[in-house]
């Protein structure tokens, strides 16, 4: 099924001019530096603004989808928790979920990092220094549909997944540690 069947996809607003920040500004702005390695939005650090006169349509939420439209990757980031008064920057793009009965925003999430659905939006891409999916493009791209069952399981198959990679690569890092000071030990005589 096509997203904008399941979702609505919003543009990112457009500041008129550069981003003036205010520690005690009354609306929080979401950036490419706030999507995470792990596909989340982090809310720690978002700048905020003073901005009159922001719409309802204009406020993320939690479940909603970042996207980033440009740049070299064509991934979204999800909001787990819920940032307040937030607006998403432009050139980022706001997935809402709007058939909750069909999708999890979690596995849409996930979907979206998936090989089927960046060969889809790379091969669809504008521009030669820098790639942007349009917002159409977005809209059109097919979506894998198990039950919400299923969705959920993958998600949390994939979380894990996750996890271990971690894990593993921790575990690789603590272990070089170790050696080389062990090696070093000898190397100075250390041994016993």
């Amino acid at each position: 099924m096509k997203l904008n069947k399941l979702a609505t996809v919003q543009m990112g607003y457009s500041f008129r001019s550069r981003l003036e920040t205010s520690g005690g500004g009354a609306v929080a702005v979401i950036q490419m530096k706030d999507l995470s390695d792990d596909h989340t939005v982090s809310c720690d650090d978002l700048a905020r603004i003073d901005m009159a006169g922001v719409k309802e349509h204009h406020l993320a939420q939690e479940g909603d989808l970042v996207f980033r439209s440009r740049g070299s990757l064509a991934t979204a980031a999800i909001l787990l928790e819920d940032p307040g008064k937030a607006v998403v920057s432009a050139p980022l793009l706001r997935i809402r979920i709007t058939k909750s009965d069909l999708i999890v925003p979690e596995y849409l999430n996930w979907y979206i990092q998936q090989r089927d659905a960046q060969v889809f939006l790379t091969s669809r891409a504008k521009g030669t220094v820098q790639k942007m999916i349009s917002k159409h493009t977005l809209e059109e791209m097919e979506i894998m549909l198990p039950s919400l069952e299923q969705q959920r399981f993958i998600v949390e198959l994939a979380h894990l997944s996750d996890r271990e990679q971690f894990l593993l690569h921790r575990l690789s890092t603590k272990r070089e540690q170790y050696m080389s000071a062990i090696l070093l030990r000898i190397a100075k005589g250390e041994t016993n």
